[in-house]
């Protein structure tokens, strides 16, 4: 037997999990206004409730889980001694693979039958997200986690994440964005286009005003994706609804027959990349 883990930095929308037929979710932690709470992809979160308290200056924390808290999701699948496939998101982007590895070595030592492997997507949000998505739908189809893994080995190639936030400082904030400040500055209304690359966040290229930055997503989706009969493209909006319709027609206009779908930014990637963020994902050519 084998199991399938996620974890909810991937921000699969929990409807997408139960289609995926994913069982096991690692919650990750986030606070705001002085409480504790875990990402649940979407059960109980909302999103406008969440930014708006960003907004009028209560800044939320994130923070990982520690070696006693992986523990309780994996203990009881060591003890069966089942295979465990855990499709991750970036491990550049947190230390707490750090605890995560604790927790695993000391479990493989107590339960040596079972075999734990972990998948880095070097993805955050849906450009994590998109890979789980597929995993699962693999896992429930029955294929083994080797299978699995060689396709994600190549998809994860072909995954495009292009951001936008509104301004830089909750980036700046948490440290997830490499040589952000050196290369924008302050410069009002100049408007960053951020990628993922090799499981960081990183700084592309800069455009005057929000409509040419939705404009410069809506590009980059129109030219560069590959196979929408067979994958969707993701809009990612950290309530901004209007903005995240502008981009889907953009792309729509270009690619109707695309499967576009629409996704709020969840409380943890959304405490760091903060309000009026948006974001686009597709299936590409492999990333050089």
């Amino acid at each position: 037997m084998s199991v399938l883990f996620i974890d909810t930095d991937c921000e699969l929308p929990i409807a997408r999990v139960k289609e995926a037929g994913i069982k096991n979710i690692i919650k990750m932690p986030y606070t705001i206004c002085g409480e504790q709470r875990y990402d649940d992809l979407g059960e109980t979160y909302n999103a406008k409730e969440f930014f708006d308290k960003v907004r009028a200056g209560n800044m939320p924390i994130t923070s990982g889980l520690n070696a006693e808290e992986y523990k309780e999701y994996f203990e009881p699948y060591f003890e069966k001694g089942e295979d465990i496939l855990y499709v991750s998101f970036s491990e550049k982007m947190s230390s707490t693979f750090t605890y995560m590895d604790i927790a695993v070595k000391e479990l493989s030592e107590k339960y040596p039958k079972a075999k734990f492997t972990r998948f880095d997507t070097k993805g955050i949000s849906l450009g994590a997200g998109i890979a789980c998505y597929y995993a699962g739908k693999m896992h429930s189809e029955g294929k083994s986690n080797a299978e699995i893994i060689e396709f994600l080995t190549t998809f994860i190639k072909r995954i495009h994440l292009y951001i936008s936030p509104a301004d830089l400082f909750h980036l700046k904030r948490g440290g997830r964005l490499t040589g952000a400040q050196a290369m924008l500055g302050t410069l009002l209304q100049v408007k960053p286009i951020i990628k993922l690359m090799d499981g960081k966040l990183v700084s592309t290229e800069k455009v005057n005003g929000r409509n040419k930055a939705i404009a410069k997503l809506a590009d980059y989706a129109i030219n560069d994706v590959r196979d929408t009969d067979k994958y969707p493209i993701i809009i990612l909006d950290a309530d901004c609804k209007e903005d995240a319709e502008k981009l889907r027609a953009k792309v729509a206009a270009v690619h109707p027959d695309a499967d576009i779908w629409m996704i709020d930014v969840g409380p943890v990637i959304g405490t760091h990349c903060g309000p009026d963020t948006i974001a686009i994902v597709f299936i590409g050519d492999i990333k050089e």
